[in-house]
């Protein structure tokens, strides 16, 4: 099923749920610290940076480009912590974990968004506070640490 919104489609799962994709940015292979940015519509929360799925995307090609469009960075797509539901919203989302390997000085959102460096502690209180259904992504990430996951997708963020 496919819904427009202005600048972009969105597409709906079988049940009716939008997909997403989304990625867990860490500065490098240690997962120590995860970059978050601003929610568009609260600025004061901060969140994992994530979006919808175009039409005929694959959901690790979204992850890579909402990474880019939202927080400025590319980098080497890793681990697909699963795909995690939220009843509430109605949305299923495909969590990445990515090794951030460029920050841009410019990006697309960078006038309605900010992007911070977290530790992993931080990253698990804020998230706590402001986006409680994307703590599961981060508890994930802890608990399928990289030699436990499943393969990597071959990706990597676009020239």
């Amino acid at each position: 099923m496919v819904k427009e919104k202005p600048n972009s489609t969105r597409m709906y799962d079988q049940d009716g749920y939008r997909r997403r994709a989304a990625c867990i940015c860490v500065r490098n292979e240690a997962e120590k610290e995860i970059l978050l940015v601003t929610s568009s519509r609260r600025p004061e929360h901060w969140i994992v940076p994530g979006g919808g799925v175009e039409p005929e995307e694959e959901p690790a090609a979204t992850a890579l480009r909402e990474v880019e469009e939202e927080a400025g960075v590319l980098g080497k797509l890793g681990r697909s912590l699963g795909v995690f539901e939220n009843d509430d919203r109605k949305h299923r989302t495909q969590v990445f974990v990515m090794v951030v390997t460029e920050e841009l000085d410019e990006w697309e959102d960078a006038r309605s968004r900010q992007r911070k460096w977290f530790t992993l502690d931080e990253a698990l209180k804020l998230l706590r506070l402001h986006k409680p259904y994307q703590l599961c992504y981060l508890e994930s990430m802890l608990r399928l640490p990289p030699s436990l996951s499943p393969s990597p997708p071959s990706s990597t963020a676009p020239s």
